[in-house]
């Protein structure tokens, strides 16, 4: 779990958004989806993980220019 949680704030700050806004954007969460699942509170299914792994496949981090090859 943590791990994932590491996978999809790293994914977060890449595009520039906060990790709940991309759970929103990928599975419609609820407001509080976020802070519940990194309080231990609760936490995905591999079914959810997979749709947020989906998500962040097709919709990859803008390369930066140091990232370009010449």
């Amino acid at each position: 779990m943590e791990h994932f949680l590491a996978e999809l704030s790293a994914y977060a700050y890449a595009v520039g958004r906060t990790p709940q806004h991309v759970l929103r954007q990928a599975i419609g969460a609820s407001w509080g989806q976020w802070a519940s699942w990194s309080d231990g509170k609760s936490s995905p299914t591999l079914h959810t993980v997979d749709k947020i792994r989906k998500h962040m496949l097709e919709n990859p981090p803008p390369e930066s220019e140091g990232d370009i090859a010449a």
